[in-house]
């Protein structure tokens, strides 16, 4: 059974969909099976590599029930990915149903086995969408930029995640929060970071080790559809976001025997 991965915070801008990117293309590259999962309207992550989110079905569809899983994952690159595109900013309307915050549970349980780890992206916001993640997912990653604001959204994260795992996933754990656009240079990174071991702390977690350095690579491979470790494979963040696929999978209960692809 795959192990799920929900990649969030309801800050925008910290680097959850580069984050989750990198994670899908990164572990795929190690020859597991991987299924990465949009679940923002704005469609990145599916852009990122290098869906045509506009004229696919997406997870919208399977939510709604209008598509099964088999209608809406799209082979490419080596990976399969459900996308979303701006349909999905209506699900907070019209997902209003008893029951609204397993669909995409639901959605995706007859394909679980058919995969090593599936990869969420959420919306930077905590609404139905997000709920809907974390009540599907295993483990949530935060990824995070080394200022104050940042660091603040994540308590708000913290009452939802913990509200989630009280009511409706009570196995979810919080892999752990990840810097990113890291400077070691700079006092202020040095102190949030410091903060951050704290907030781990609180959260029952801890920072990783590895941290993802600034690099003009992350913000130009998705206009090229592929990942940051073709386009770029030298670059800074190209090896940071290796180690980072190396250490999450190093992690007490993440490893698994890989299905053929």
């Amino acid at each position: 059974m795959a192990k799920i991965i929900a990649i969030t915070n309801q800050k925008g801008g910290v680097g959850k969909t580069s984050t989750a990117s990198a994670l899908v293309s990164g572990i795929a590259e190690k020859g597991y099976k991987v299924l990465a999962i949009d679940m923002d309207p704005q469609g990145n992550l599916g852009f990122c590599l290098g869906i045509d989110t506009e004229n696919a079905l997406t997870v919208y569809e399977l939510m709604k029930g209008t598509a099964n899983i088999h209608k809406v994952v799209v082979h490419k690159n080596g990976v399969d990915v459900i996308p979303a595109n701006i349909l999905l900013s209506s699900a907070e309307q019209e997902f209003s149903n008893f029951g609204r915050e397993f669909l995409l549970k639901k959605g995706i349980a007859t394909i679980r086995d058919s995969y090593d780890y599936i990869i969420i992206d959420t919306p930077p916001a905590l609404n139905v969408l997000t709920v809907n993640a974390y009540v599907a997912t295993d483990y949530l990653i935060v990824p995070m930029i080394p200022e104050i604001l940042s660091l603040m959204g994540i308590a708000q994260l913290t009452e939802t995640a913990n509200l989630v795992k009280s009511v409706y996933n009570p196995n979810m754990e919080v892999l752990g929060i990840l810097l990113n656009k890291y400077d070691g240079r700079r006092v202020l990174t040095r102190e949030v970071e410091d903060m951050a071991k704290q907030v781990g702390i609180e959260m029952n977690t801890k920072v990783f080790r590895t941290k993802i350095r600034n690099s003009v690579a992350v913000a130009e491979a998705p206009a090229h559809g592929i990942s940051v470790y073709e386009y770029s494979p030298k670059s800074n963040a190209t090896k940071d976001y290796r180690a980072l696929v190396d250490e999450i999978l190093s992690q007490k209960g993440m490893k698994v025997n890989a299905k053929k692809k």
